[in-house]
Formats: C-alpha cells, structure tokens, sequence
C-alpha cells in the first residue's frame, strides 16, 4: 500500500510541520518500485531553528542532504527528531519495508537506529551521491538513483514478497491488532514470521503492527476525527484506554489528548 503523495500519516504536528518546511513526494518507476515505496523532498529556508517530529515508517532510508552528505538510515525505533537550521534540503528514499534487505542481502536487524555513510553499505556511493547533487532536478535525482539501483536489483524472492504484502496488510486493515491475526491469515508460524522480519525489515512483527496502529491513532487525532479516546483505544486494539494512552506517550512525547489539544490549537491557527 502506498501512502497518497499528500498523506500526513507518521509526520507528527503535521499543520505546524507545514509552516516550516516543504515536503513533495514522487513515484517510483515500474522496476525500482518492487523495493522503492517513494521519493521524497524537504526544503526549508527558517530565520529561527524549527525542530521537526517523525514517528517513523518500519522502513530503510537513503538520504542526499545538503549541506549534510549520503547516508543510509536504518528503520528507527524512536520519534526521529530533525533540528532544521537556515537553508537546506533532502533528497529521500523510502523503500518499502523489507526493500532495502531484499537488494542488500544484509540483515537489516543489524542497522536498526542506525545512520551510516552510503559507502558503507554501497562501495560506489561518492559517485553516486556527486551525480545526485549535481542533478537539475527531482525527476532527474529519481533517474539517477533507479540507474543506480538497476545494477544492484536482486531477483524475484518469494520471502521478500511475503513480507511486503504482510507488512502492507498491517498498514491498511486498522481491523489487525495481534500477530497471531497475521500468522492465521497467511499461514506463517510465529517463529518463521519472527525470522523474515529481523532479516528483512529489521524489527519484529508485533513492533511493526503496533507502530502502524499508533501511526492510526496520531493522524486521526492530528485530523480532530475522534471524539472518544476509550473508542480510538479499542479501535486500534489496545486493552484500554490506559494501555493505549501509556504507548503513545512512551513513543510521541505526549499523552493522547495533549496531541488533540495541540492539534486542534494548530487547526485554528492554520485556518483562521
């Protein structure tokens, strides 16, 4: 499942975010996209520094910054905080959850909250990273980097495939709260479905599900959708209310109704 290119799920203050920075997205093409999910661009030019929130995707992501280099960041297991300072922009990678493993054959358990150089991982990345920077423009960055990745392109793996459409599964069906949901639905044992995951996505099952329902419960209260937090609770699968209220602010940095309260703030400020 692929996020609508003006989807605000993971980006946390989403209305305030905008106010400081730009973000676009573009599509990959027909072969990258069996392991590219998107591009993505963030430019921002601040006279005082913004700090911006993520809670992120369980995903690799390559970056080209400016001022900044090449870097390859694993999936992050913690709100990603970005300080954005004067004038700057990215050229990102998203690739789909699994993706960055299924090229690589590496362990992508190994990079988790971890930002390493692009040579580390890609031996010819300076050369890659100068052509990005020298590029005229996003769609030409975007047909560097799928030249690039057609000469790393791994061949069909059925493992891989199993992933990606699980992975997507807990993405859109907000109805999937447990794993053992997931292992009944596609017939994987617990141990194998545990397995595939540190190898190709990096984190567990049940983290991946439990970020993708806390992705839910964000976005519906940035969006003021919900009326009740005891309802929200049990839509996405917690225990209750308490449970729910406790992982959120564990994750986000404040408890459910903050976020709303917050939220709805930014909501007047932008329409007004």
């Amino acid at each position: 499942m692929t996020q609508p290119a003006d989807s605000e799920r993971g980006i946390l203050h989403p209305r305030e975010q905008a106010r400081h920075r730009s973000l676009h997205r573009l599509a990959p093409g027909p072969d990258a996209g069996r392991f590219v999910e998107w591009y993505w661009i963030v430019e921002w030019d601040l006279d005082e520094p913004y700090t911006a929130e993520v809670l992120p995707f369980p995903s690799v992501n390559v970056t080209f910054e400016q001022p900044g280099g090449a870097f390859v960041n694993g999936v992050c297991t913690r709100k990603f905080e970005r300080e954005l300072v004067g004038r700057g922009r990215a050229f990102g990678v998203k690739f789909w959850a699994g993706g960055f493993g299924a090229i690589t054959g590496l362990d992508v358990g190994s990079l988790c909250d971890l930002v390493l150089p692009l040579t580390d991982v890609f031996p010819d990345g300076d050369r890659l990273a100068d052509l990005i920077f020298a590029a005229e423009s996003d769609g030409r960055r975007r047909a560097v980097f799928e030249a690039f990745l057609h000469d790393h392109l791994a061949p069909p793996d059925p493992s891989y495939e199993l992933v990606r459409e699980i992975v997507a599964t807990m993405a859109a069906d907000r109805s999937v709260a447990r794993v053992d949901e997931i292992t009944e639905r596609f017939d994987v044992p617990i141990r194998t479905l545990q397995r595939l995951f540190r190898r190709y996505v990096g984190v567990g099952p049940k983290w991946v599900l439990r970020r993708y329902r806390l992705h839910d419960g964000a976005e519906l209260l940035a969006q003021g959708e919900v009326t009740e937090l005891a309802e929200l609770s049990a839509s996405l699968g917690y225990f209750d209310q308490a449970h729910f209220s406790k992982e959120f602010k564990q994750q986000i940095g404040l408890t459910p109704l903050e976020y709303a309260t917050r939220a709805a703030a930014e909501r007047q400020i932008t329409y007004r």
